[in-house]
């Protein structure tokens, strides 16, 4: 690093808090200070030396992550692709909209310094922070050395060595977190959708104020969090008390009072114990078979990592976990504590833990303690205990400035500092000391024991007032010594559950499974409680919400662990194995989602079992999610409609099929396929003619019954708009089942009709009139007084001066005065033509005029009379047999197909999606020319 030419280093740190610190130190706290892009990351500047190298040092700070991990703009809508689609989808990290000013900041200053020194806190995800800032810097410098400075306290010491001392950034750890952003990003972002779009429209949540926003989030690491709680709070529901007995004998002497506990513990068969009890009292008398005295050690507590700083606050003090690491980062922030986010319990050869307490000796309540820490007399001094774990990183948590208490401390930032104190001095402390006396006796050959215990030295006790060692006393006792007892008794009680798990024996659980990292496992506990799966009582026991036990239940019964931990610890394990370099992030990332991936698809499948488990504990609603539509098959298109989705194949809740955009409810774009389908699904084949593409085909099965016999039952289609046979079975059986017998219509707009198909009359208050079986519209749905041709007064439209016949057979609208109904005559044989309501998807409701004979197939639509539109016979224009080609959609003429000739005389004509009359169309399951055969009331019989 010699050199005479002056360096300009730019340092960043994590925070700016840190920044301003670190700066303090180094300068001495004559840092000029200026404003950068960004009004809360400030710069400062002073000279420094490293090494015999003058620098100028820059200093400014980030706020936590630069960057954020996001999908594409094509997937970061929720509807705009199929949830599976996240498990591949492309994925980039960008600075967010938020931080620009910081970006700029920093690639401002980066351009005219020559060093890059990170101040990153010395953890993986410092690490992979430091990466990002690298990356910024490095689009503005690309010859800037990076170095690295290692800390854990915000103190003299520890910086000034940090900065003499510089390292290299470590690659590996970084993508450690880079595998887990991308693994967390894909399963929770799949999961999360799935989840929230299948059940949040279809129940009731009684939590939820606002069900639209209303997000039911998965983690890879909150779901098996959750599973600990509802896997404690169901060994306690499943808990049926069982009774038990037991036999009690105490002692009374001078010297005070025994009570002996029966070394069988308790027994579950009252005859056994009434036995063995009954031959207690026929030879009460007991002898002494044994006396032991020995010295009994109580060991100190390790030093203190994040996750027993955790534990032992909710324990002593009641206070969360993330509360408690939300002091303690203020508290280093502050100098008073050093980095609270560490894995490591124990201490390097190197820390002066000496000088660490000898700070100490000046607080009012636990001063005089370290005094005689110190002191070489009072022989109180031990070296710390080795509790297995350094995280290379950090040492363990300790104080790293003396303090009374700040004036702007709260009670919480005294309780946290007084542990963190009074843990230092206990785990540099000897151990307690007592003398325990455990006494054994023989009554009738069955054995009791009774134990006492005189504390000899406190030691480490006497600061640490969290914990206890109660004493109790015992009178002597000589070996083959016999007295009478003074009570035995035969007692019984009955086995109790397991509490509920406190927030400190769910971070053991946690700690314990490996779910989450000592810096992240409170922030997965918050969520459950954010997230209302969870709820925690005022002694910090969890308990889990309606939502949350039902979520895991769902899991549980499809026969998937993913509550379980089993699939986390894995995951931590190969990321750890990425931090360490004997493995590759690429290959643990294909491992790993190609294996959720495979789950989440057997889970969508199994869907049924969520909503089992909600409705154990919800109301259903009446609206549907849009997941509820299941998907049965891979992307089709992208919507033409939109141009953000795509559309997939979809199963309605009445079994029927259609391809819908996954933009739903925004986009509302959707075909509908024929109700006679029983199997579909997507192929990987395109079609060559539809555009824009891809388009891929989908292979359909259709129920033979419902189809007329000359279509094949199997059919690889396209929903393009080029495949006539999918089109002539849409127009042919419908798309479902409309009004089903007894009900109403239920296509929003529909009128009621009669069992013949023409729509019911309207009373004087605006209601539909019952459905009726006459088959004919009354004369007063036509405007009385006025001509229904030209819309004048004073005749009515058999008698319009503006009609003109043709050929002696009249166009213009009659009254059909036998039946009550409207009729036109027809322009081919002259028989009169009753008014008709269209049931195909694209007509549905609107009224035409059709002959009944099969040889003419006169139609023309109702609306169409007085707009000046003429009668068309079918025949020209729609016979299959004929030459004509001129049809309604590009000459592709829809008519009879192999579906019987002549002779139908008076039978219901059906018409297509376009009007074009559809003659000879039965059900081709009964026969009954009133209905589809996809609606027919005898299928399945």
């Amino acid at each position: 690093m010699a050199g005479n030419r002056q360096i300009r280093a730019l340092n960043v740190a994590e925070k700016p808090s840190v920044a301003k610190a670190v700066s303090g130190i180094l300068s001495r706290n004559q840092a000029r200070v200026r404003e950068g892009r960004s009004r809360y990351n400030k710069i400062f500047e002073f000279d420094y030396t490293i090494r015999g190298q003058p620098i100028h040092m820059l200093f400014t700070s980030v706020t936590g992550h630069l960057m954020e991990l996001e999908f594409d703009d094509r997937y970061r809508k929720w509807h705009s692709c199929d949830p599976s689609e996240l498990y591949q989808a492309p994925v980039r990290k960008t600075v967010p909209q938020d931080k620009l000013d910081i970006k700029r900041t920093l690639q401002q200053e980066a351009r005219s310094c020559q060093w890059l020194i990170l101040w990153l806190d010395c953890d993986r995800e410092g690490e992979n922070i430091a990466y990002e800032v690298i990356e910024v810097c490095t689009e503005a410098n690309r010859n800037m050395n990076t170095w690295r400075a290692r800390f854990s306290a915000l103190i003299d010491r520890d910086i000034h060595e940090a900065v003499q001392n510089l390292d290299r950034p470590n690659q590996s750890f970084s993508e450690a977190v880079d595998a887990r952003q991308e693994i967390d990003l894909r399963i929770g972002a799949s999961f999360t959708r799935f989840q929230t779009m299948l059940l949040k429209d279809a129940f009731h949540f009684d939590f939820a104020t606002e069900d639209r926003n209303l997000i039911l989030s998965y983690g890879p690491c909150q779901f098996p969090t959750l599973g600990f709680i509802v896997e404690r709070y169901w060994e306690i529901q499943a808990h049926e008390p069982e009774e038990f007995w037991t036999i009690n004998c105490s002692h009374n002497s001078e010297e005070g009072t025994a009570n002996f506990s029966w070394m069988r513990g308790h027994m579950f068969d009252y005859t056994c114990a009434v036995t063995i009890y009954e031959m207690c009292v026929e030879e009460p008398t007991a002898t002494v078979t044994m006396v032991r005295q020995q010295e009994k050690l109580k060991y100190p507590p390790y030093p203190l990592s994040t996750i027993e700083l955790e534990k032992r606050a909710s324990r002593y003090f009641r206070l969360s976990s993330e509360h408690t690491m939300k002091v303690a980062e203020e508290l280093y922030q502050s100098g008073f504590i050093s980095y609270p986010r560490t894995e490591t319990d124990s201490f390097s050869a190197r820390t002066d833990l000496r000088a660490i307490a000898q700070e100490q000796q000046a607080h009012p309540v636990w001063g005089p303690y370290a005094q005689r820490l110190m002191d070489p007399e009072a022989d109180l001094w031990r070296n710390p205990g080795n509790g297995g774990h350094d995280d290379k990183a950090h040492p363990p948590i300790h104080p790293t400035k003396f303090s009374a208490g700040e004036s702007g401390w709260s009670q919480d930032h005294h309780k946290v500092y007084e542990l963190v104190v009074r843990h230092f001095l206990a785990c540099v402390s000897q151990p307690a000391v007592s003398a325990e006396t455990t006494v054994e006796i023989d009554i009738a050959g069955e054995l009791f024991s009774a134990c006492g215990r005189v504390i000899l030295a406190k030691n480490y006790l006497d600061v640490y007032r969290f914990d206890t060692w109660g004493g109790s006393f015992i009178p002597t006792y000589m070996l083959g010594q016999q007295f009478a007892p003074t009570t035995l008794t035969l007692d019984s009680g009955v086995t109790r559950p397991p509490p509920l798990l406190s927030e400190a024996d769910l971070l053991s659980c946690m700690d314990k499974a490996g779910i989450g990292t000592d810096a992240t496992m409170h922030d997965h506990i918050k969520k459950l409680l954010d997230r209302f799966y969870a709820t925690k009582d005022a002694n910090t026991r969890f308990s889990p919400t309606n939502l949350g036990e039902s979520l895991v239940m769902g899991y549980d019964d499809m026969g998937y662990e993913l509550w379980k931990p089993y699939l986390r610890s894995k995951m931590e394990d190969d990321m750890k194995a990425v931090s360490l370099g004997t493995k590759r992030k690429a290959d643990i990332l294909a491992s790993c989602l190609q294996e959720m991936k495979a789950c989440f698809l057997d889970a969508r499948l199994n869907k049924v079992k969520l909503f089992e488990a909600m409705g154990i504990f919800f109301d259903r609603t009446n609206r549907t999610g849009a997941e509820e539509q299941q998907t049965i098959g891979g992307v089709v298109r992208r919507c033409g409609l939109c141009q953000q989705a795509d559309m997939v194949l979809r199963r309605r809740q009445d079994g029927k099929f259609m391809v819908g955009c996954l933009g739903y409810p925004q986009c509302r774009k959707v075909v509908w396929l024929p109700g006679s389908i029983s199997e579909a699904a997507v192929t990987s084949n395109t079609c060559n003619v539809c555009s824009p593409g891809p388009v891929f085909l989908i292979q359909f099965k259709f129920r033979r019954l419902e189809i007329p016999p000359n279509y094949s039952v199997d059919h690889l289609g396209c929903i393009g708009g080029c495949d006539d046979t999918l089109r002539q079975l849409t127009e042919i059986c419908g798309t479902g089942p409309r009004n089903p017998p007894g009900t109403s219509a239920s296509v929003r707009g529909q009128a009621p009709t009669t069992t013949s198909g023409r729509q019911a009359p309207t009373t004087t208050s605006g209601r539909q009139a019952p459905t009726t079986t006459s088959g004919r519209n009354p004369a007063s749905n036509v405007q009385r007084g006025v001509c229904s041709h030209c819309r004048q007064t004073g005749h009515s439209s058999n008698g319009c001066p503006s009609q003109v016949s043709t050929s002696g057979r009249a166009r213009s609208r009659a009254t059909n005065h036998t039946n009550g109904g409207s009729s036109v005559p027809c322009n081919s044989c002259g028989e009169p033509c009753e008014l008709r309501t269209a049931n195909t998807a694209n007509n549905r409701g609107r009224q035409f005029y059709s002959c009944q004979s099969q040889e003419c197939r006169f139609f023309v639509w109702e609306d169409t009379i007085n707009d000046g539109g003429v009668g068309q016979n079918a025949s020209h224009t729609n016979a299959r047999g004929s030459n004509a080609t001129s049809g309604r959609r590009g000459g592709r003429g829809r008519g009879r197909r192999g579906g019987g000739g002549g002779g139908r005389g008076n039978d219901t004509t059906f018409v297509s999606a376009t009007g074009e009359p559809v003659s000879g169309r039965r059900c081709f399951s009964c026969g009954d020319p009133s209905h589809f055969a996809n609606a027919c009331p005898n299928r399945g019989m």
